[in-house]
């Protein structure tokens, strides 16, 4: 079911530069739980996937691998911040178009 979980996890701390000690500290938890979150060992309780999809405004779907989309809420942003975040991923999808383009034979 939570096959995903610990890649997911990882790959959103390390992209926030986040330690697994500040992350567990974030989430009430011990660095060793964050550990082995992202080794398979444990499984959260739920109210702790509410907690990590919070911290990093994403679905528990997609922590869960239900989704393969990443979804941030925003709406708690004012204005100039969700123009900044479309701003941002504009550039991305172009910057990634470019690479692909460059990367056709």
């Amino acid at each position: 079911m939570i096959y995903c979980l610990p890649e997911r996890l990882k790959r959103l701390r390390q992209s926030m530069h986040l330690s697994q000690k500040q992350l567990a500290r974030l989430l009430r938890v011990d660095r060793s739980t964050i550990s082995s979150y992202e080794s398979s060992i444990r499984q959260p309780p739920l109210d702790t996937l509410s907690r990590i999809a919070d911290v990093f405004g994403v679905s528990t779907d997609y922590l869960l691998g239900r989704a393969s989309n990443l979804s941030f809420d925003i709406f708690d942003l004012t204005g100039e911040d969700t123009a900044l975040l479309y701003n941002m991923a504009s550039k991305l999808t172009e910057k990634n178009r470019r690479i692909r383009q460059l990367e056709e034979p």
